[in-house]
């Protein structure tokens, strides 16, 4: 890294809205417990896992498994916020605010595609910055679940939809809402996004607009096996992007205790990923 250059078939639409009749009422918290390795495990941050004991049943879960993790309410947040100490939410607001700030721009023109939206945790840190509206989508069902059933009312729209395959209705839907800016938190680097579906959501943003992404320290310095290295190292040298502000910073902690560090960026969108990138 220089300066500021770095070197998820049937799509449907689940419309998240907290007076939908088809979605029951859930508890929004289970009780459970939390157990995490012992210290002495060496695990790669895509290997990591917990054990959770539910009703009496031991499961054992990877930290990437989230259809089982949103399932259970409360789980995420305990795991990674309470016990792992997770900020990039609360860093990705604030250095938003910061950019929004210098530019002398209210947090109300904000219109917000936040993609991988998981349970609304970015959501709702958008919704409380000010912006005025925040488009959610992820390819998880369990996902949108999660987000009606922990955080109701954050999202105009919660698509959950495969953004390299993307139907014609959610593409109209996502067209019509005026997105200026794009959030992605934690979701880049572990093949839980492809770098495609990625570009498809930039796209769909106006020309102007603002980003706000993270991504793992070690994918900035190096090429990680997901291509997003690759990916934001193109935008940057093709002017595709301009950058506005960064910060390194402590994700969270790995499951053995240790930091695992971060880096955000708030970037301008200076034009579209072109059609002959995008295949």
């Amino acid at each position: 890294m220089s300066g500021s250059r770095v070197n998820s078939d049937g799509v449907f639409c689940v419309v998240m809205r907290p007076s939908d009749p088809t979605i029951p009422e859930i508890p929004t918290r289970a009780n459970f417990e939390v157990l995490l390795p012992d210290g002495g495990q060496v695990l790669d941050q895509d290997e990591e896992w917990c054990e959770i004991l539910v009703d009496g049943e031991r499961r054992r879960i990877r930290f990437h498994d989230y259809h089982d993790i949103y399932d259970i309410p409360g789980f995420y947040e305990q795991l990674f916020y309470d016990r792992l100490k997770c900020d990039s939410p609360r860093v990705i607001r604030g250095l938003l605010a910061q950019v929004l700030a210098e530019q002398g721009t209210q947090p109300s023109e904000l219109r917000v595609l936040d993609v991988g939206a998981g349970n609304g945790m970015v959501g709702e840190e958008l919704r409380e910055l000010g912006a005025s509206a925040v488009y959610g989508i992820d390819i998880i069902d369990e996902a949108a679940a999660a987000a009606h059933r922990d955080r109701p009312g954050v999202y105009e729209r919660y698509l959950v939809a495969d953004l390299t395959d993307l139907g014609s209705d959610d593409r109209d839907t996502l067209a019509g809402a005026d997105l200026n800016t794009m959030t992605t938190v934690a979701a880049l680097g572990f093949d839980d996004m492809p770098p495609r579906a990625f570009a498809v959501a930039y796209n769909l943003i106006a020309t102007p607009g603002l980003l706000a992404f993270n991504i793992k320290e070690d994918f900035v310095a190096k090429r990680d096996s997901s291509g997003f290295n690759s990916l934001i190292c193109w935008m940057f040298d093709e002017g595709v992007i301009r950058p506005l502000a960064e910060k390194r910073y402590q994700h969270r902690l790995s499951a053995q205790g240790g930091p695992l560090y971060y880096v955000a960026f708030v970037v301008e969108k200076v034009s579209d990923i072109s059609s002959a990138w995008l295949g």
